[in-house]
């Protein structure tokens, strides 16, 4: 294994784990919020059982890597508009988070007033497992794009992405209570995962948006977030006290 021996593979390596890991947040989020909905006894197995459905999806689109590379010849031609198979991959999973995470803000706003006359509709553990899987295919599709752009070996590529996928499973039951103590950050969660469907879908039709503008708002909201929650502890420490 010589090419371990060159300096500029372990910063590859290094830099691409890191940028994998960095692109699964998202992924963390949705995964979080769909498994809230299970039985408490079963979120954890399915958050482990989704990041796994990940990695697999991501290692099977490295192994299809030549043809990902190639996916950009038109398919789908009218007018002005031409979409390829990886447009059209991207416009599937932009219109999918569109909807998926708009339907669950729907439902969280209606859910305090509803829930009381209505019962909630049981979800099945494998329905939410193949929500999962869904999101995963996106996901892995912008992660293998962003792996291709930064080496050409496809033995690092998969080093980085099962390192990163190990650092999530081990991670991600703290990061899904985290999110589901506070009703807030959902919401949160949500309204990137919108703006990451606004992303795919405008990225299908050929309207680049750089992905540093969109880590950056939801840094900045999570940031302006954190903030709010102090001032609503401290607000309630002052109620408590004042009676």
């Amino acid at each position: 294994m010589e090419i371990f021996l060159h300096f500029e593979t372990w910063v590859a390596l290094l830099t691409l784990t890191f940028l994998e890991v960095i692109l699964g947040i998202d992924n963390l989020i949705f995964i979080s919020i769909l498994t809230s909905r299970l039985p408490e006894n079963k979120q954890s197995k399915a958050r482990k059982l989704g990041l796994l459905a990940a990695l697999v999806a991501r290692l099977l689109f490295l192994l299809m890597i030549a043809y990902i590379i190639r996916a950009t010849e038109p398919l789908i031609s009218w007018g002005s508009i031409a979409l390829s198979a990886r447009d059209l991959i991207l416009l599937a999973g932009g219109i999918f988070l569109l909807t998926k995470s708009s339907l669950e803000i729907h439902k969280k706003v209606a859910g305090d007033e509803s829930s009381k006359s209505i019962k909630p509709k049981k979800v099945s553990f494998g329905s939410i497992i193949f929500q999962i899987v869904l999101l995963d295919i996106v996901f892995s599709f912008d992660s293998i794009l962003t792996a291709i752009g930064l080496t050409d070996v496809i033995l690092i590529m998969v080093i980085a992405v099962i390192i990163s996928m190990i650092i999530m499973m081990l991670f991600i039951d703290y990061i899904a209570n985290f999110i589901l103590k506070y009703p807030t950050l959902q919401v949160l969660g949500l309204s990137f995962l919108i703006l990451i469907g606004t992303m795919l879908t405008a990225e299908a039709f050929g309207y680049k948006i750089p992905k540093g503008y969109i880590y950056f708002a939801l840094f900045y909201a999570f940031a302006v977030e954190m903030i709010n929650m102090k001032v609503r502890e401290n607000y309630s420490k002052k109620q408590i006290d004042g009676k």
